[in-house]
């Protein structure tokens, strides 16, 4: 059957039809009193997913819009930043801020760990000058299935007194706690695509009035980016530039389904799932990537021994229209990512768990009984 395909990737994630009849609308102007009112909606609904009473702002562009905006706002030439590195999105930071001419030190964890909060506890206490002006990292590393211990990161950054904590939240706002008011995180950055089960093409930064102060002498360049403009016209349930009308309808039909959830169980069904998908991994004989412990809410790595990952994915894509994720840069073909993020149920996650069993089947690399890993997976649901 064609046109069946089943997305359990990272993203762009499953989108609800609520949510496609709202996209499917015809456009209005966005100067319109009724874009306006979307706009003061969605702004109230985006504050409350951030657990924040700041400026949450709308940006036209992918997640990493909103991860360029939040170093080229608050950061000025020079500037000494601490990046964590534990994957390709820590990879990313580094060559952003690198681009911008930023002095850039990191904290390193391999590929699979999670980075150690102690390193940076140290490294900001050894900082007496006060030199370092902002610490920045991946919450959950998409690349590897690992979630960073956030909380604990920006309470250290806290105490040095001057730096702020810049987090690519991508697929964890949405997935898993991120209080941002509570935590003191200044600058969190999100896509549409991920736990806001929409499709791609808006992102989302949120900014404390710290971040705020640190963006009054910032000298990098910025014009379509230049968030003090969206600030400005945000007082106005307004934006500076041409937005994606449609996806802002989808945007407040998708946020209307999160509140009707709820932001606990939300959080907890994504738990839920983790650890289904994790268990169902390991009932038939592979290898998570990441620490169980240490795995994300949003996507589970998995590392299977002595096994081509592409070629189990494509037996999968093929025999189930299911699509994973593969491995990057130096992983490919070591390993294989599956997605439970956004618009995902406890069906979604029995069907890919039986699915790469029977694969493993068809492959001939199924060392247990069949059926272990869908009984192992649904206890765990239970």
């Amino acid at each position: 059957m064609q046109e069946k395909l089943t997305l359990m990737i990272p993203g762009p994630t499953p989108v609800p039809e609520k949510v496609l009849k709202a996209l499917g609308k015809h456009p209005i102007g966005h100067r319109s009193p009724e874009f306006q009112g979307i706009v003061k909606r969605t702004t109230a609904q985006l504050k409350w997913l951030h657990q924040t009473t700041g400026d949450v702002l709308a940006i036209t562009g992918s997640g990493t819009a909103a991860m360029e905006a939040g170093i080229i706002n608050t950061l000025s030439r020079g500037d000494q930043v601490l990046c964590g590195e534990n994957g390709k999105f820590g990879q990313r930071w580094v060559k952003l801020a690198k681009a911008f001419g930023l002095e850039v030190k990191t904290i390193q964890a391999s590929w699979g760990s999670p980075l150690d909060p102690e390193a940076f506890r140290k490294a900001l206490e050894a900082d007496s000058n006060k030199q370092i002006r902002a610490v920045i990292l991946t919450h959950s590393e998409t690349s590897t299935g690992v979630i960073n211990d956030l909380q604990s990161i920006s309470e250290y950054v806290r105490a040095h007194g001057q730096a702020i904590t810049i987090a690519d939240c991508v697929t964890s706002l949405g997935a898993t706690n991120v209080p941002m008011d509570e935590w003191g995180i200044d600058v969190i950055a999100s896509g549409s695509q991920k736990g806001y089960m929409i499709p791609p093409g808006l992102s989302f930064i949120a900014l404390s009035e710290k971040a705020w102060i640190a963006q009054q002498r910032s000298d990098l360049p910025k014009f379509y980016l230049d968030l003090a403009q969206y600030r400005k016209t945000s007082y106005k349930d307004s934006n500076p530039f041409t937005p994606a009308v449609n996806l802002y309808f989808a945007l407040e039909a998708a946020l209307q389904m999160m509140q009707a959830e709820g932001l606990e169980n939300i959080f907890n069904r994504h738990a839920r799932h983790k650890a289904a998908t994790q268990a169902g991994m390991q009932a038939i004989g592979l290898n998570l990537f990441a620490e169980a412990e240490h795995g994300s809410p949003a996507i589970t790595a998995v590392a299977p021994e002595n096994i081509d990952a592409e070629q189990l994915r494509k037996v999968v894509k093929e025999k189930f229209d299911i699509l994973l994720a593969g491995g990057q840069d130096h992983l490919k073909g070591k390993i294989f990512r599956i997605g439970h993020l956004g618009f995902v149920n406890d069906r979604d996650v029995l069907t890919v768990v039986a699915s790469i069993e029977a694969s493993l089947q068809h492959l001939g690399f199924l060392k247990t009984e069949m059926g272990k890993g869908v009984a192992a997976a649904s206890l765990a649901l239970r």
